[in-house]
């Protein structure tokens, strides 16, 4: 009997050490520049103090939420501190972000910035995101708020997206 539990012992060791050596580790994809800036600044600081942080070279980190359907150009990043959303926006083909990317983990790095919209613009820019996601939508469909009317974003430069695994 103290053989065959010392049998079991060894088989159930060796597979647990097996399966502990095939288990996937954390990747992370480089895109655009390597990362130069690694002081990793909330965003939600960065919306709660804008001024404090325009044309400034900034790093973030957290969740992808949302990526550009069209061309990967766009990601919008969820604080992991905070309800803080920010979108990162590449130049179209420079930096492509992969569709899969939504619910990993990134770090970015960009030039903080805010866009300020006049009322046709933002009727215009909720359109054309609204088309990017196989949406039609009219001028008469849309109801504008003063947050519509302002946007903060992160030119992006570089960023890591990091596959949990």
């Amino acid at each position: 009997m103290s053989t065959y539990l010392n049998i079991l012992t060894i088989i159930l060791l060796s597979t647990s050490l097996y399966s502990q050596t095939l288990a996937p580790k954390n990747s992370v994809e480089n895109f655009g520049s390597e990362l130069s800036n690694t002081t990793v600044s909330p965003i939600e600081e960065l919306l709660n103090n804008p001024s404090d942080h325009l044309g400034n070279n900034v790093t973030i980190k957290g969740e992808i939420l949302d990526v550009c359907p069209m061309m990967g150009c766009w990601i919008e990043v969820k604080d992991f501190n905070s309800e803080n959303i920010i979108r990162v926006k590449v130049k179209d083909g420079e930096i492509i972000f992969p569709k899969d990317s939504k619910n990993k983990e990134v770090l970015v790095e960009g030039i903080f910035s805010k866009i300020d919209f006049t009322e046709e613009q933002a009727i215009q820019w909720k359109i054309h995101l609204a088309e990017e996601k196989g949406l039609q939508l009219s001028s008469e469909d849309i109801t504008l708020n003063a947050s519509d009317l302002v946007e903060y974003r992160l030119q992006g430069l570089g960023a890591q997206i990091t596959n949990l695994n």
